[in-house]
C-alpha cells in the first residue's frame, strides 16, 4: 500500500526559500507608475519619486535655544557674577540688527537670532536684572544655549531619498528646506478578488458547504492602507474559462492582480493555471507556514499574486509576499519591515527546512522586557487569532525546537498593517 504523505502539498518539486523568492522578486521589479508634483500638504503617506535636497540650512542662523541674556563670553568673570550693561533686545523674527560688542548684553527670547559678536545666552533664570543692567551667575559654558545655523541640516545635504512614504515630520523637514511641492509616485492601481464555488457575499443566503467571503474585504483593506486604489472584483467561480478571462480584462488596466484561493493543486485550482495560459508563474510554492501554496507570476506586463484561500493564510501571505511585491511596484526601496527580538513563554516544536509564522500576544515579563505568549488556535483556516494576536514570531527554517526563554524575531501587525 502506498503512504499517505502528511503534507497536504508535498508535490510539485522542492519549496522555495521565502527570502529566495523575495530577492528573486527583488531584481525584477521597478515602479510602474508615473510620478506627479504634489503641494506639500497634499503629499502625506505618498511615496516621494525624487531626493530631496536641503536648498538652505536649518536652521539658516545661529539663534537662541532659551529666553535669557546674550553676552560675549570672554565677558564673564569666571569666579563670580557679572553685571553688564543691557542694550538692546532680540526675538524671533525681530533681530538686533546691529552687531553686538564686547561689553553689553542683548536681552533675547527663543529662536530670535545670536546679534553678531555674541556667542553665548545666560538663561534668565540664572539672571536677575538691576535697572539696566543684568547680573548673570558665574559657571556657564562658551556657547550655552547657542543653536548653531545648520546645525540640523546643511545646505546641499540630502535629507529625504526617493522611495521613501512620506510620514508628518517628512512632510515638517520637506518645509524647513524650503519646498513646497514635492514629486511622488501615482498611485498603484490594484485589483482584488475572491475565487472559489462556495464562496458567498456577507449578507447573502448560505447554503450547506458555502462560507462567507472573508479574503476580499481583508485584503482591500490591508491595500488601501498602502495607498493604493482598489478595483473589487467580487467572487470568481470555480471556472477555469472564466477565470482566465477575468485575469486577462483585469491585467489590461491594472497595476497588480490580487487573488485568493485556487493556487493549490486540486482539479477545481484554476488561477494558477490561467496564469500560466495568460503568461507566466515564477514561483508558487514556498517554504512558510501558514500559507505553501502562493502563485507570483505576470499576465502581459502585469504581475499578478495568488494568495491561499484560508483566511489565515491569506493574511499571512499578504504581510510577507504581496505586501513586499506592491510597495515596489508603487515606489518604495524600503519593503521589510523591522522585526524586534522577543523572550518565548513556551516551548515549540516544528519541521526543519520551512520557516514558521507563530502567532503569538506580548506581555510584559518580570523583567520588563516584551515576552511573547502563543495563541492557543493558528491553523491556517482561523482569523480570529488574527485579531487577538499583536504579531508573528519569524521562526526560522534551520530551527526544530525552542525553549521556554529563546528570543526570536517577532514582527509586529502594527509595523504591516496600520
Amino acid at each position: 500500500m502506498a503512504q499517505l504523505s502528511d503534507d497536504c502539498f508535498a508535490h510539485g518539486g522542492a519549496l522555495m526559500p521565502l527570502d529566495d523568492a523575495l530577492a528573486l522578486l527583488d531584481g525584477k521589479l521597478q515602479p510602474v507608475r508615473d510620478p506627479e508634483t504634489l503641494p506639500l500638504a497634499r503629499a502625506g503617506g505618498r511615496l516621494l519619486a525624487e531626493d530631496i535636497v536641503a536648498g538652505v540650512d536649518v536652521p539658516p542662523h545661529d539663534n537662541s535655544a532659551v529666553d535669557g541674556y546674550a553676552v560675549f563670553f570672554d565677558d564673564l568673570n569666571a569666579d563670580g557674577e557679572t553685571r553688564l550693561p543691557v542694550t538692546g533686545r532680540a526675538a524671533a523674527g525681530h533681530p538686533l540688527g546691529r552687531p553686538a560688542s564686547s561689553g553689553e548684553a542683548i536681552r533675547i527670547f527663543t529662536g530670535a537670532a545670536m546679534p553678531g559678536g555674541l556667542d553665548t545666552v545666560m538663561m534668565q533664570e540664572d539672571c536677575r536684572e538691576d535697572g539696566g543692567h543684568v547680573v548673570l551667575a558665574a559657571g556657564i559654558k562658551r556657547g550655552a544655549n547657542r543653536r548653531r545655523a545648520g546645525e540640523d541640516v546643511k545646505q546641499g545635504d540630502t535629507v529625504l531619498r526617493r522611495g521613501r512614504r512620506l510620514k508628518p515630520q517628512d512632510l515638517g523637514l520637506a518645509a524647513a528646506v524650503g519646498r513646497t511641492e514635492v514629486a511622488v509616485y501615482q498611485p498603484l492601481r490594484v485589483a482584488v478578488f475572491s475565487t472559489g464555488d462556495e464562496v458567498r457575499e456577507p449578507g447573502q443566503s448560505l447554503p450547506d458547504g458555502a462560507i462567507y467571503d472573508a479574503n476580499r474585504y481583508m485584503l482591500i483593506a490591508a491595500v488601501s492602507r498602502l495607498g493604493c486604489p482598489v478595483s473589487d472584483l467580487g467572487i470568481l467561480p470555480d471556472d477555469a474559462d472564466t477565470i482566465r478571462r477575468a485575469l486577462a480584462d483585469a491585467a489590461a488596466n491594472h497595476d497588480l492582480l490580487l487573488t485568493s484561493g485556487g493556487v493549490s493543486v486540486g482539479d477545481e485550482d484554476h488561477v494558477k493555471a490561467a496564469v500560466e495560459a495568460n503568461g507566466s508563474v515564477h514561483f508558487w510554492r514556498l517554504a512558510i507556514k501558514p500559507g505553501r501554496p502562493v502563485a507570483m507570476g505576470q499576465i502581459g506586463s502585469t504581475p499578478i499574486v495568488g494568495l491561499p484561500g484560508n483566511p489565515g493564510a491569506a493574511l499571512v501571505t499578504f504581510l510577507l509576499v504581496a505586501r513586499p511585491i506592491l510597495l515596489r511596484l508603487a515606489g518604495a526601496t524600503e519593503t521589510a519591515p523591522h522585526r524586534f527580538r522577543v523572550r518565548l513563554d513556551f516551548e515549540y516544536k516544528k519541521k526543519a527546512g520551512r520557516r514558521e509564522f507563530v502567532r503569538a500576544m506580548l506581555k510584559t515579563g518580570r523583567d520588563g522586557a516584551p515576552v511573547a505568549v502563543r495563541h492557543g488556535r493558528s491553523g491556517a483556516g482561523i482569523l480570529s487569532s488574527l485579531v487577538e494576536a499583536d504579531g508573528l514570531l519569524d521562526l526560522g527554517a534551520d530551527l526544530t525546537y525552542l525553549e521556554s526563554g529563546s528570543t526570536v524575531d517577532f514582527l509586529p501587525f502594527s509595523e504591516v498593517l496600520t
